[in-house]
Protein backbone atom coordinates (compact mmCIF):
# COMPACT_ATOMS: atom_id res chain seq x y z
CA UNK A 1 0.00 0.00 0.00
CA UNK A 2 1.53 3.35 -1.04
CA UNK A 3 2.02 6.05 1.58
CA UNK A 4 0.89 9.56 0.83
CA UNK A 5 3.65 12.17 0.96
CA UNK A 6 1.29 14.95 1.78
CA UNK A 7 1.31 16.13 5.35
CA UNK A 8 -1.75 15.63 7.44
CA UNK A 9 -3.24 19.00 8.33
CA UNK A 10 -4.41 19.76 11.81
CA UNK A 11 -7.94 18.58 12.47
CA UNK A 12 -10.70 21.10 12.23
CA UNK A 13 -12.07 22.59 15.41
CA UNK A 14 -14.91 20.52 16.87
CA UNK A 15 -18.37 21.93 16.86
CA UNK A 16 -19.51 23.59 20.07
CA UNK A 17 -20.86 21.06 22.50
CA UNK A 18 -23.99 21.50 24.58
CA UNK A 19 -23.50 22.03 28.27
CA UNK A 20 -23.44 18.76 30.23
CA UNK A 21 -26.89 17.70 31.32
CA UNK A 22 -25.66 17.26 34.88
CA UNK A 23 -25.43 19.34 37.98
CA UNK A 24 -22.71 22.02 38.16
CA UNK A 25 -20.49 19.82 40.33
CA UNK A 26 -19.46 17.75 37.31
CA UNK A 27 -16.66 19.88 35.89
CA UNK A 28 -14.19 17.26 34.67
CA UNK A 29 -12.90 17.97 31.16
CA UNK A 30 -14.71 16.24 28.35
CA UNK A 31 -12.80 14.25 25.80
CA UNK A 32 -12.56 16.15 22.49
CA UNK A 33 -14.55 14.95 19.53
CA UNK A 34 -12.77 12.80 16.98
CA UNK A 35 -11.75 14.59 13.77
CA UNK A 36 -13.82 13.85 10.69
CA UNK A 37 -12.34 10.96 8.75
CA UNK A 38 -13.32 12.16 5.30
CA UNK A 39 -12.02 15.71 5.47
CA UNK A 40 -8.82 17.41 4.62
CA UNK A 41 -6.18 14.73 3.92
CA UNK A 42 -4.96 14.59 0.34
CA UNK A 43 -8.48 15.18 -0.91
CA UNK A 44 -11.35 12.72 -0.89
CA UNK A 45 -10.88 9.17 -2.10
CA UNK A 46 -11.51 8.91 -5.80
CA UNK A 47 -10.27 12.47 -6.55
CA UNK A 48 -6.54 12.11 -5.95
CA UNK A 49 -6.80 11.03 -2.33
CA UNK A 50 -4.95 8.08 -0.87
CA UNK A 51 -6.61 5.14 0.85
CA UNK A 52 -3.59 4.97 3.13
CA UNK A 53 -4.06 8.59 4.15
CA UNK A 54 -7.72 8.00 4.93
CA UNK A 55 -6.80 4.97 7.04
CA UNK A 56 -4.21 7.03 8.94
CA UNK A 57 -6.79 9.70 9.70
CA UNK A 58 -9.29 7.03 10.72
CA UNK A 59 -6.74 5.47 13.05
CA UNK A 60 -5.92 8.88 14.51
CA UNK A 61 -9.61 9.39 15.22
CA UNK A 62 -10.24 5.92 16.65
CA UNK A 63 -6.84 4.85 17.93
CA UNK A 64 -8.13 4.31 21.47
CA UNK A 65 -10.88 2.00 20.22
CA UNK A 66 -8.34 0.08 18.12
CA UNK A 67 -5.92 -0.27 21.02
CA UNK A 68 -8.69 -1.37 23.37
CA UNK A 69 -9.79 -3.97 20.83
CA UNK A 70 -6.23 -5.31 20.55
CA UNK A 71 -5.64 -5.38 24.32
CA UNK A 72 -8.98 -7.07 24.97
CA UNK A 73 -8.38 -9.58 22.19
CA UNK A 74 -4.93 -10.56 23.46
CA UNK A 75 -6.05 -10.92 27.08
CA UNK A 76 -9.27 -12.77 26.28
CA UNK A 77 -7.51 -15.08 23.82
CA UNK A 78 -4.82 -15.81 26.41
CA UNK A 79 -7.35 -16.69 29.09
CA UNK A 80 -9.34 -18.73 26.59
CA UNK A 81 -6.18 -20.85 26.42
CA UNK A 82 -6.60 -24.18 24.61
CA UNK A 83 -10.27 -23.42 24.00
CA UNK A 84 -9.27 -20.65 21.60
CA UNK A 85 -7.81 -23.17 19.18
CA UNK A 86 -10.85 -25.40 18.87
CA UNK A 87 -14.58 -25.35 18.48
CA UNK A 88 -16.54 -25.27 21.72
CA UNK A 89 -18.51 -28.23 22.98
CA UNK A 90 -21.80 -26.39 22.45
CA UNK A 91 -21.60 -24.98 18.90
CA UNK A 92 -25.36 -24.78 18.33
CA UNK A 93 -25.29 -21.62 16.21
CA UNK A 94 -22.82 -23.20 13.79
CA UNK A 95 -25.15 -26.13 13.21
CA UNK A 96 -28.10 -23.82 12.69
CA UNK A 97 -26.18 -21.74 10.13
CA UNK A 98 -24.99 -24.85 8.29
CA UNK A 99 -28.56 -26.17 8.16
CA UNK A 100 -29.68 -22.96 6.46
CA UNK A 101 -26.84 -23.26 3.97
CA UNK A 102 -27.99 -26.79 3.20
CA UNK A 103 -31.48 -25.50 2.46
CA UNK A 104 -33.22 -26.77 5.58
CA UNK A 105 -34.82 -24.92 8.48
CA UNK A 106 -34.20 -27.67 11.02
CA UNK A 107 -30.89 -29.29 12.03
CA UNK A 108 -29.69 -32.61 10.68
CA UNK A 109 -29.98 -35.01 13.66
CA UNK A 110 -27.34 -37.28 12.17
CA UNK A 111 -24.58 -34.74 12.80
CA UNK A 112 -25.53 -33.29 16.19
CA UNK A 113 -22.44 -33.11 18.44
CA UNK A 114 -24.50 -33.81 21.59
CA UNK A 115 -28.10 -33.68 22.86
CA UNK A 116 -27.67 -30.73 25.23
CA UNK A 117 -30.23 -27.91 24.97
CA UNK A 118 -31.65 -28.83 21.57
CA UNK A 119 -35.36 -28.50 20.86
CA UNK A 120 -37.06 -31.61 19.55
CA UNK A 121 -40.53 -31.39 17.98
CA UNK A 122 -42.79 -34.35 17.37
CA UNK A 123 -46.12 -34.38 15.56
CA UNK A 124 -48.84 -36.17 17.58
CA UNK A 125 -52.38 -36.07 16.21
CA UNK A 126 -51.48 -33.01 14.16
CA UNK A 127 -50.09 -31.14 17.18
CA UNK A 128 -46.50 -30.09 17.81
CA UNK A 129 -45.33 -31.60 21.12
CA UNK A 130 -42.00 -32.04 22.86
CA UNK A 131 -40.21 -35.30 22.10
CA UNK A 132 -40.34 -37.81 24.93
CA UNK A 133 -38.45 -41.06 25.29
CA UNK A 134 -36.24 -42.29 22.50
CA UNK A 135 -35.87 -40.06 19.42
CA UNK A 136 -37.93 -41.15 16.42
CA UNK A 137 -36.98 -40.86 12.73
CA UNK A 138 -39.69 -38.24 12.08
CA UNK A 139 -38.65 -35.99 14.98
CA UNK A 140 -37.36 -32.57 13.94
CA UNK A 141 -34.50 -30.88 15.78
CA UNK A 142 -33.94 -27.14 16.18
CA UNK A 143 -31.69 -24.74 18.07
CA UNK A 144 -33.58 -23.61 21.16
CA UNK A 145 -32.18 -20.06 21.20
CA UNK A 146 -32.82 -16.85 19.25
CA UNK A 147 -31.13 -17.02 15.88
CA UNK A 148 -29.19 -13.83 15.21
CA UNK A 149 -25.78 -15.20 16.34
CA UNK A 150 -26.21 -17.88 13.67
CA UNK A 151 -26.87 -15.11 11.12
CA UNK A 152 -23.64 -13.37 12.18
CA UNK A 153 -21.69 -16.62 11.80
CA UNK A 154 -23.26 -17.50 8.44
CA UNK A 155 -20.46 -16.16 6.15
CA UNK A 156 -17.78 -17.94 8.18
CA UNK A 157 -19.73 -21.19 8.34
CA UNK A 158 -20.10 -20.95 4.56
CA UNK A 159 -16.28 -21.05 4.37
CA UNK A 160 -15.53 -23.57 7.11
CA UNK A 161 -18.70 -25.62 7.49
CA UNK A 162 -19.29 -27.52 10.70
CA UNK A 163 -15.62 -27.03 11.63
CA UNK A 164 -15.93 -23.26 12.19
CA UNK A 165 -14.34 -22.21 15.50
CA UNK A 166 -17.00 -20.42 17.54
CA UNK A 167 -14.62 -19.91 20.49
CA UNK A 168 -12.19 -17.64 18.65
CA UNK A 169 -15.16 -15.92 17.01
CA UNK A 170 -16.57 -15.20 20.46
CA UNK A 171 -13.26 -13.74 21.62
CA UNK A 172 -13.22 -11.40 18.63
CA UNK A 173 -16.82 -10.31 19.30
CA UNK A 174 -15.89 -9.79 22.95
CA UNK A 175 -12.96 -7.56 22.07
CA UNK A 176 -15.18 -5.64 19.65
CA UNK A 177 -17.78 -5.16 22.40
CA UNK A 178 -15.14 -3.56 24.64
CA UNK A 179 -14.17 -1.10 21.90
CA UNK A 180 -17.83 -0.34 21.16
CA UNK A 181 -18.54 0.33 24.83
CA UNK A 182 -15.67 2.82 24.99
CA UNK A 183 -16.96 4.44 21.78
CA UNK A 184 -20.39 4.74 23.40
CA UNK A 185 -18.89 6.37 26.50
CA UNK A 186 -16.92 8.80 24.35
CA UNK A 187 -20.05 9.64 22.39
CA UNK A 188 -22.01 10.32 25.58
CA UNK A 189 -19.24 12.62 26.81
CA UNK A 190 -19.20 14.50 23.52
CA UNK A 191 -22.98 14.91 23.71
CA UNK A 192 -22.74 16.35 27.20
CA UNK A 193 -24.46 13.39 28.86
CA UNK A 194 -21.39 12.61 31.02
CA UNK A 195 -18.37 14.58 32.18
CA UNK A 196 -15.93 11.67 31.95
CA UNK A 197 -12.48 12.15 30.46
CA UNK A 198 -10.87 9.86 27.92
CA UNK A 199 -8.84 8.06 30.60
CA UNK A 200 -11.92 7.50 32.74
CA UNK A 201 -13.79 6.09 29.77
CA UNK A 202 -10.89 3.73 29.08
CA UNK A 203 -11.02 2.50 32.69
CA UNK A 204 -14.77 1.90 32.46
CA UNK A 205 -14.39 -0.01 29.18
CA UNK A 206 -11.70 -2.19 30.75
CA UNK A 207 -13.98 -2.66 33.74
CA UNK A 208 -16.61 -4.13 31.43
CA UNK A 209 -13.98 -6.40 29.88
CA UNK A 210 -12.28 -7.71 33.00
CA UNK A 211 -14.26 -6.51 36.00
CA UNK A 212 -17.63 -8.12 35.20
CA UNK A 213 -19.00 -11.52 34.23
CA UNK A 214 -18.24 -10.55 30.64
CA UNK A 215 -14.69 -11.82 31.28
CA UNK A 216 -15.45 -15.51 31.68
CA UNK A 217 -18.35 -15.48 29.20
CA UNK A 218 -16.17 -14.06 26.40
CA UNK A 219 -13.52 -16.79 26.59
CA UNK A 220 -15.76 -19.85 26.33
CA UNK A 221 -17.53 -19.80 22.97
CA UNK A 222 -20.42 -22.05 24.01
CA UNK A 223 -23.93 -21.21 22.87
CA UNK A 224 -25.08 -19.85 26.24
CA UNK A 225 -22.14 -17.50 26.67
CA UNK A 226 -21.69 -16.47 23.03
CA UNK A 227 -25.17 -14.97 22.99
CA UNK A 228 -24.50 -12.98 26.19
CA UNK A 229 -21.33 -11.44 24.74
CA UNK A 230 -22.86 -10.60 21.37
CA UNK A 231 -25.80 -9.06 23.20
CA UNK A 232 -23.43 -6.62 24.92
CA UNK A 233 -21.90 -5.54 21.60
CA UNK A 234 -25.32 -4.97 20.02
CA UNK A 235 -26.55 -3.11 23.12
CA UNK A 236 -23.74 -0.57 22.66
CA UNK A 237 -24.77 0.06 19.06
CA UNK A 238 -28.44 0.28 20.01
CA UNK A 239 -27.95 2.78 22.84
CA UNK A 240 -25.76 5.04 20.72
CA UNK A 241 -28.43 5.31 18.04
CA UNK A 242 -31.30 5.50 20.53
CA UNK A 243 -29.85 8.47 22.42
CA UNK A 244 -32.39 11.32 22.11
CA UNK A 245 -34.05 9.14 19.45
CA UNK A 246 -31.81 10.73 16.81
CA UNK A 247 -31.45 7.66 14.60
CA UNK A 248 -34.69 5.72 15.06
CA UNK A 249 -34.34 3.35 12.10
CA UNK A 250 -30.80 2.31 13.01
CA UNK A 251 -31.80 2.01 16.64
CA UNK A 252 -34.63 -0.31 15.57
CA UNK A 253 -32.29 -2.45 13.47
CA UNK A 254 -29.78 -2.92 16.31
CA UNK A 255 -32.61 -3.42 18.79
CA UNK A 256 -33.99 -6.30 16.73
CA UNK A 257 -30.52 -7.82 16.40
CA UNK A 258 -30.01 -7.60 20.16
CA UNK A 259 -33.46 -9.06 20.92
CA UNK A 260 -32.85 -11.94 18.52
CA UNK A 261 -29.60 -12.62 20.32
CA UNK A 262 -30.86 -12.36 23.90
CA UNK A 263 -34.64 -12.30 24.33
CA UNK A 264 -34.62 -10.19 27.55
CA UNK A 265 -33.18 -7.30 25.53
CA UNK A 266 -36.62 -6.89 23.97
CA UNK A 267 -37.55 -4.93 27.09
CA UNK A 268 -34.66 -2.52 26.49
CA UNK A 269 -36.87 -0.98 23.80
CA UNK A 270 -38.23 1.12 26.65
CA UNK A 271 -35.03 3.18 26.51
CA UNK A 272 -35.80 4.37 22.98
CA UNK A 273 -39.42 5.15 23.83
CA UNK A 274 -38.33 7.27 26.81
CA UNK A 275 -35.78 9.09 24.66
CA UNK A 276 -38.40 9.74 21.98
CA UNK A 277 -40.84 11.16 24.52
CA UNK A 278 -38.33 13.26 26.47
CA UNK A 279 -35.26 13.99 24.36
CA UNK A 280 -34.46 17.46 25.72
CA UNK A 281 -32.58 18.75 28.77
CA UNK A 282 -35.72 20.25 30.31
CA UNK A 283 -37.27 18.53 33.33
CA UNK A 284 -38.87 15.28 32.27
CA UNK A 285 -42.26 16.11 33.80
CA UNK A 286 -42.35 19.36 31.86
CA UNK A 287 -41.60 17.55 28.60
CA UNK A 288 -44.34 15.03 29.28
CA UNK A 289 -46.85 17.83 29.90
CA UNK A 290 -45.91 19.44 26.59
CA UNK A 291 -46.16 16.14 24.74
CA UNK A 292 -49.76 16.93 23.78
CA UNK A 293 -48.48 19.61 21.43
CA UNK A 294 -45.50 17.65 20.08
CA UNK A 295 -46.82 14.11 20.03
CA UNK A 296 -46.54 13.75 16.25
CA UNK A 297 -42.76 14.06 16.30
CA UNK A 298 -42.45 11.45 19.07
CA UNK A 299 -44.92 9.14 17.32
CA UNK A 300 -43.00 9.48 14.05
CA UNK A 301 -39.75 8.45 15.75
CA UNK A 302 -41.35 5.47 17.45
CA UNK A 303 -42.86 4.46 14.12
CA UNK A 304 -39.48 4.66 12.38
CA UNK A 305 -37.97 2.65 15.22
CA UNK A 306 -40.60 -0.06 14.70
CA UNK A 307 -39.94 0.08 10.96
CA UNK A 308 -36.25 -0.58 11.54
CA UNK A 309 -36.98 -3.48 13.87
CA UNK A 310 -39.73 -5.04 11.75
CA UNK A 311 -37.80 -6.97 9.05
CA UNK A 312 -35.80 -9.18 11.41
CA UNK A 313 -38.68 -9.33 13.88
CA UNK A 314 -41.13 -10.61 11.27
CA UNK A 315 -38.65 -13.16 9.97
CA UNK A 316 -38.03 -14.45 13.49
CA UNK A 317 -41.76 -14.61 14.25
CA UNK A 318 -42.42 -16.58 11.07
CA UNK A 319 -39.52 -18.92 11.85
CA UNK A 320 -40.93 -19.54 15.34
CA UNK A 321 -44.39 -20.31 13.96
CA UNK A 322 -42.90 -22.72 11.44
CA UNK A 323 -40.85 -24.53 14.08
CA UNK A 324 -43.02 -24.43 17.19
CA UNK A 325 -46.41 -23.05 16.18
CA UNK A 326 -46.16 -19.83 18.24
CA UNK A 327 -44.82 -16.37 17.45
CA UNK A 328 -42.78 -15.92 20.61
CA UNK A 329 -41.56 -19.48 21.16
CA UNK A 330 -37.83 -19.93 20.57
CA UNK A 331 -37.77 -23.56 21.63
CA UNK A 332 -37.27 -23.82 25.39
CA UNK A 333 -40.67 -25.42 25.85
CA UNK A 334 -39.41 -28.22 23.56
CA UNK A 335 -36.03 -28.93 25.16
CA UNK A 336 -35.18 -32.59 24.74
CA UNK A 337 -34.66 -34.62 27.92
CA UNK A 338 -33.72 -31.53 29.96
CA UNK A 339 -33.59 -31.10 33.73
CA UNK A 340 -35.86 -28.01 33.51
CA UNK A 341 -38.75 -29.80 31.81
CA UNK A 342 -40.39 -30.78 35.09
CA UNK A 343 -40.58 -27.15 36.23
CA UNK A 344 -41.71 -25.94 32.81
CA UNK A 345 -44.50 -28.52 32.72
CA UNK A 346 -45.65 -27.56 36.20
CA UNK A 347 -45.19 -23.78 36.30
CA UNK A 348 -44.39 -22.63 32.75
CA UNK A 349 -41.36 -20.63 31.65
CA UNK A 350 -42.16 -17.69 33.96
CA UNK A 351 -43.68 -17.91 37.45
CA UNK A 352 -43.33 -16.30 40.85
CA UNK A 353 -42.26 -19.73 42.15
CA UNK A 354 -38.85 -19.16 40.53
CA UNK A 355 -38.25 -15.75 42.16
CA UNK A 356 -36.62 -17.02 45.36
CA UNK A 357 -33.95 -19.12 43.71
CA UNK A 358 -33.13 -16.43 41.15
CA UNK A 359 -32.69 -13.81 43.88
CA UNK A 360 -30.50 -16.26 45.77
CA UNK A 361 -28.33 -16.90 42.69
CA UNK A 362 -28.05 -13.17 41.96
CA UNK A 363 -27.45 -11.74 45.44
CA UNK A 364 -27.17 -14.32 48.22
CA UNK A 365 -24.59 -16.83 46.97
CA UNK A 366 -21.14 -16.22 48.50
CA UNK A 367 -17.80 -18.00 48.06
CA UNK A 368 -16.99 -20.92 50.32
CA UNK A 369 -13.72 -21.25 52.23
CA UNK A 370 -12.25 -24.60 53.20
CA UNK A 371 -9.35 -24.67 55.66
CA UNK A 372 -8.31 -28.30 55.31
CA UNK A 373 -7.12 -28.20 52.63
CA UNK A 374 -7.12 -24.43 52.09
CA UNK A 375 -9.44 -23.79 49.17
CA UNK A 376 -11.68 -20.98 47.99
CA UNK A 377 -14.74 -22.24 46.13
CA UNK A 378 -17.90 -20.95 44.49
CA UNK A 379 -21.36 -22.33 43.93
CA UNK A 380 -21.85 -23.04 40.18
CA UNK A 381 -25.51 -22.03 40.55
CA UNK A 382 -24.60 -18.39 41.21
CA UNK A 383 -22.45 -15.84 43.00
CA UNK A 384 -23.57 -12.52 44.43
CA UNK A 385 -23.44 -9.49 42.15
CA UNK A 386 -21.96 -7.57 45.07
CA UNK A 387 -18.72 -9.40 44.27
CA UNK A 388 -18.94 -9.90 40.51
CA UNK A 389 -20.10 -6.29 39.93
CA UNK A 390 -19.24 -4.42 43.16
CA UNK A 391 -19.75 -1.00 41.51
CA UNK A 392 -23.43 -1.65 42.17
CA UNK A 393 -23.08 -0.11 45.63
CA UNK A 394 -22.29 3.32 44.13
CA UNK A 395 -25.39 3.21 41.94
CA UNK A 396 -27.55 3.20 45.07
CA UNK A 397 -26.04 6.49 46.28
CA UNK A 398 -25.21 8.52 43.14
CA UNK A 399 -23.72 11.96 43.53
CA UNK A 400 -25.53 13.20 40.42
CA UNK A 401 -28.87 12.39 38.81
CA UNK A 402 -28.59 13.76 35.28
CA UNK A 403 -31.00 13.46 32.38
CA UNK A 404 -30.32 9.77 31.66
CA UNK A 405 -30.57 8.62 35.29
CA UNK A 406 -34.18 7.43 35.20
CA UNK A 407 -34.24 6.10 31.60
CA UNK A 408 -31.24 3.90 32.39
CA UNK A 409 -32.65 2.69 35.71
CA UNK A 410 -36.03 1.89 34.18
CA UNK A 411 -34.30 -0.02 31.38
CA UNK A 412 -32.34 -2.04 33.92
CA UNK A 413 -35.54 -2.81 35.81
CA UNK A 414 -37.56 -4.02 32.82
CA UNK A 415 -34.64 -6.15 31.56
CA UNK A 416 -33.89 -7.66 34.99
CA UNK A 417 -37.36 -8.41 36.34
CA UNK A 418 -38.43 -11.02 33.75
CA UNK A 419 -35.21 -12.94 34.41
CA UNK A 420 -35.95 -13.08 38.11
CA UNK A 421 -39.20 -14.92 37.34
CA UNK A 422 -37.61 -17.21 34.72
CA UNK A 423 -37.41 -20.96 35.22
CA UNK A 424 -33.61 -21.07 34.88
CA UNK A 425 -31.04 -19.29 37.05
CA UNK A 426 -28.26 -19.86 34.52
CA UNK A 427 -27.31 -23.34 35.78
CA UNK A 428 -23.51 -23.88 35.54
CA UNK A 429 -22.04 -20.41 35.82
CA UNK A 430 -19.65 -18.16 37.70
CA UNK A 431 -22.02 -15.53 38.98
CA UNK A 432 -25.52 -14.68 37.78
CA UNK A 433 -24.73 -14.58 34.07
CA UNK A 434 -28.15 -13.30 33.03
CA UNK A 435 -27.17 -9.97 34.61
CA UNK A 436 -24.86 -9.41 31.64
CA UNK A 437 -27.96 -8.41 29.65
CA UNK A 438 -28.17 -5.16 31.62
CA UNK A 439 -24.57 -4.76 32.81
CA UNK A 440 -23.82 -2.11 30.11
CA UNK A 441 -26.71 -0.01 31.44
CA UNK A 442 -25.43 -0.40 35.01
CA UNK A 443 -21.97 0.78 33.99
CA UNK A 444 -23.53 3.72 32.15
CA UNK A 445 -25.34 4.60 35.37
CA UNK A 446 -22.00 4.66 37.16
CA UNK A 447 -20.52 6.78 34.36
CA UNK A 448 -23.19 9.47 34.81
CA UNK A 449 -23.43 9.11 38.58
CA UNK A 450 -20.64 11.53 39.50
CA UNK A 451 -18.37 9.25 41.52
CA UNK A 452 -14.71 10.00 40.84
CA UNK A 453 -12.50 7.10 39.80
CA UNK A 454 -9.71 8.72 41.81
CA UNK A 455 -11.43 8.11 45.11
CA UNK A 456 -9.78 5.28 47.03
CA UNK A 457 -13.03 3.51 47.79
CA UNK A 458 -13.95 3.51 44.09
CA UNK A 459 -10.50 2.33 43.04
CA UNK A 460 -10.62 -0.44 45.62
CA UNK A 461 -14.01 -1.55 44.37
CA UNK A 462 -12.79 -1.65 40.77
CA UNK A 463 -9.79 -3.76 41.80
CA UNK A 464 -12.06 -6.12 43.75
CA UNK A 465 -14.25 -6.63 40.68
CA UNK A 466 -11.24 -7.41 38.49
CA UNK A 467 -9.81 -9.88 41.02
CA UNK A 468 -13.12 -11.71 41.45
CA UNK A 469 -13.71 -12.00 37.70
CA UNK A 470 -10.07 -12.99 37.11
CA UNK A 471 -10.79 -15.84 39.50
CA UNK A 472 -13.88 -16.72 37.48
CA UNK A 473 -12.00 -16.70 34.18
CA UNK A 474 -9.36 -19.04 35.61
CA UNK A 475 -11.43 -21.30 37.86
CA UNK A 476 -14.78 -21.74 36.12
CA UNK A 477 -15.39 -25.11 34.56
CA UNK A 478 -18.68 -25.28 32.72
CA UNK A 479 -21.06 -28.16 32.24
CA UNK A 480 -19.57 -29.33 28.97
CA UNK A 481 -16.07 -29.44 30.42
CA UNK A 482 -17.16 -31.33 33.52
CA UNK A 483 -19.17 -33.99 31.70
CA UNK A 484 -16.31 -34.50 29.23
CA UNK A 485 -13.65 -34.42 31.96
CA UNK A 486 -11.48 -31.89 30.12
Amino acid sequence: MSRSKSKRPAPSMPEPRPAPAVEPAATAPVEPAAPAVTEGVAGPVGSGGSVGAVLRVWFAAYRVEVLLFLVAFVVLASFSSQRFLRQSAAPHFIYQAQGWLEGRLDVDPQVLPNLEDWACVRQVNGQKVRCEGRPLPDDRWFVSFPSFPAVAMLPFVALHGYQFNDTSFGVIIGALAVALFYSLLRFLAREGETARTRDENVVLALTLAFGTLFFYCAIRGEVWFSAEVMGVALTCLYVRNALRARHPVLAGVFFSMATLTRTPLFFAGLFFVLEALCPGPEPRLQQLKELGRHWKQAARKVGLFALGAAPLGLLAAGYNVYRFGRLSEFGHAYLFNNRVNVDIDRWGLFHWEYLGRNLEAAFLKWPSLSLSPLKLGYDPRGLTLLLTLPLLVFLLVPKLRPRLHWPLWLTVAVCALPGLFYQNTGYMQFGFRFSLDYTPYLLLLFAIGGWSLRQRVVMGTLVLGVLVNFWGAVAFRGYTELVRNW
